[in-house]
């Protein structure tokens, strides 16, 4: 992460707490000369439009006066949703059990993208179960990471949906 990524974060979590809402990450896209700012926020109970809305005024108010970033960017607020990124070891320690997929910085036996169980998390490092055994990954070797959501098919028998 660079320091300018770190500066960026602190000010959208300090001010995000402060309106009594958890910062979970955020992501920043260049298309050309479009750019997006996507803040990711949450609380207990959900996330509503009312909720993004007043985050919105208070964070574009706060990067007007800071100026974190150059040049002109939209900015969008948004609940992490089910297929929720994992930003922080406490993001991977709250979905333990669950199936991710992730994609690392740098191969690792010739491959950059991983889906599996999530076994383990601590500070440090989790461990992965995937198709191929478990492997031990470190947070700084992650890319990207998120929540892999797994919807079940319903089959329409007699007038009435069941769960396959």
């Amino acid at each position: 992460m660079t320091s300018k990524q770190a500066k960026l974060e602190q000010l959208l979590e300090t001010e995000i707490s402060s309106l009594g809402y958890e910062f979970v990450g955020c992501a920043f896209a260049q298309e050309g000369r479009k750019s997006l700012l996507r803040v990711y926020v949450d609380k207990p109970g959900g996330i509503f439009i009312e909720d993004c809305a007043k985050i919105t005024r208070h964070v574009s108010s706060m990067l007007d006066v800071e100026d974190p970033i150059a040049g002109r960017y939209t900015l969008e607020v948004s609940s992490p949703g089910v297929e929720r990124f994992l930003f922080k070891p406490l993001h991977y320690q709250r979905v333990i059990g669950a199936k991710i997929r992730l994609k690392l910085h740098v191969p690792r036996d010739g491959r950059r993208n991983f889906s599996g169980i999530l076994e383990s998390a601590n500070d440090e490092s989790f461990n992965l179960m995937t198709d191929n055994g478990i492997i031990s990954l470190s947070y700084p070797e992650i890319d990207k990471a998120n929540v892999e959501v797994e919807f079940t098919e319903l089959k329409k028998k007699g007038g009435k949906h069941e769960h396959e």
